[in-house]
């Protein structure tokens, strides 16, 4: 698989995240806090998530081939995905064993991927 392929496989997952966080807040943020997602007010930060999560997703897929951008891009959405997983490891004591298994794999193989698809692209290492 070329690293623009990888790239664009990676920001179409957060269009899904974010559209499944739109749609079924509750549900999908359930997964990873747990029972505390069935509360009303979680669903409005679930939302707001899930919408930057779409954004920032369809950002990526628009510019991945765009060499001035594209890997600077990625970049910034590992450090949003380091967020997430540092995040998860802080409050690990308070979060569902799956769940935070759960984020901790996706968000380190977020970050892993995008900076790896990010370094490839600054090297010129398209294919």
């Amino acid at each position: 698989m070329r690293t623009r392929d990888v790239a664009r496989v990676m920001a179409a997952g957060r269009v899904a995240i974010g559209a499944a966080l739109l749609v079924a807040p509750r549900l999908s943020l359930g997964l990873w806090i747990g029972r505390d997602a069935a509360a009303g007010p979680v669903a409005a930060p679930a939302r707001a998530l899930g919408i930057r999560e779409v954004a920032l997703g369809t950002m990526a897929l628009h510019v991945v081939d765009e060499p001035d951008v594209g890997a600077g891009l990625l970049r910034t959405l590992a450090l949003c995905d380091g967020v997430d997983l540092l995040a998860t490891l802080a409050l690990r004591g308070a979060l569902p064993p799956a769940g935070r298994a759960l984020i901790v794999a996706m968000a380190g193989a977020g970050v892993a991927g995008q900076l790896w698809a990010a370094s490839q692209l600054d090297a010129g290492q398209v294919d």
